[in-house]
């Protein structure tokens, strides 16, 4: 009864804390719990905070016929092997101990979830609490992802990604800003917009923001008590939230700036098994990896519904394959 109580007491104060005008403001504990995504304030490629965003405003047939037939069948298959085959680095190159802190539905821990899996890069995943974040007290950082590789600290998404680009890929140059490539150029897209317009979506309204926060409690590091007050405080603030960031990235209507956005991916794929040919590119890492954490909800079931990425995001599941996470 007393947690009852508890949870009750903060939600009603929550709540109450509407104003006029949809201002929302919210007790600063409640607001150390970490964004599930469009939480970049410093052009950094992190998840700060699932609530950021609140703290800021208001504070992917004859006997030759058969003969030619079975070796059509062989090279296609062959084919197919080759394009939907992951691409380990040599063994002698593989990092020998990663640790990636994360929280499980961060759209940028995913980014580097999904080059880790396909590069099957073995790691081990530290799950922070996002209200004590004690698991990465140890570190100057307070975002994630961090990732530990043999001892030292990478930190922030994309350049965790370019600087394990150079050592498990020596071939692969890093482009400069100045000599953007089309995978550099989508690579950006994302971080700068795709990842946008994720939040207005799966907070889209009362019943998505609890089935995003109930996705996020249940595979969060939360006590029970912490699980309960950020499912319903967490999900009616972020409702309000969410309408603060359409207006921020001048957004009217949500559904149709994802559909824009995804088919706007489509486009660039231009009849392309990936960006980057037949296997995936960088690029296709880093939009899979971001939408991963919302395919499954009502904003992610509704997109592979009415645009045409569905068949590229099977494709990607295909290709990053199982999970080269360490289990505990």
């Amino acid at each position: 009864m007393r947690r009852a109580s508890f949870t009750s007491s903060i939600l009603s104060r929550t709540l109450s804390t509407v104003h006029d005008g949809g201002t929302v403001n919210l007790h600063p504990h409640l607001l150390r719990v970490a964004l599930f995504s469009s939480s970049r304030t410093d052009n950094s490629n992190s998840c700060r905070h699932w609530f950021s965003p609140l703290l800021n405003s208001f504070s992917k047939s004859s006997g030759q016929a058969v003969s030619l037939g079975l070796v059509g069948v062989v090279a296609s298959v062959a084919t197919a092997a080759s394009v939907y085959a992951k691409e380990p680095p040599p063994a002698e190159i593989i990092p020998k101990d990663v640790v990636l802190y994360q929280y499980e539905a961060c759209p940028f821990c995913n980014k580097v979830k999904a080059f880790l899996d396909y590069y099957d890069i073995p790691y081990k995943v530290v799950e922070v609490n996002p209200i004590s974040k004690k698991e990465i007290k140890w570190s100057d950082y307070k975002k994630v992802p961090i990732l530990m590789v043999d001892g030292q600290q990478l930190v922030d998404s994309s350049a965790i990604i370019d600087q394990l680009s150079e050592k498990i890929l020596p071939g692969k140059a890093i482009i400069s800003v100045a000599d953007e490539d089309e995978e550099t150029k989508w690579r950006r897209w994302v971080d700068n917009h795709l990842v946008h317009v994720l939040s207005p979506n799966i907070y889209r309204n009362t019943s998505e923001a609890l089935e995003s926060f109930d996705y996020i409690t249940s595979n969060g590091n939360f006590s029970f008590t912490e699980k309960i007050t950020v499912k319903y405080a967490g999900a009616a603030a972020m409702y309000f939230v969410s309408k603060n960031l359409k207006k921020k990235y001048n957004i009217t209507d949500e559904r149709a700036a994802l559909y824009e956005a995804t088919e706007t991916w489509v486009d660039a794929l231009n009849g392309r098994n990936f960006l980057g040919g037949s296997k995936p590119n960088l690029a296709d890492l880093a939009v899979f990896g971001v939408l991963r954490p919302i395919r499954y909800l009502r904003s992610g079931r509704d997109m592979v519904e009415h645009t045409p990425i569905g068949e590229w995001y099977s494709r990607m599941e295909k290709v990053v394959g199982e999970s080269s996470r360490i289990k505990a």
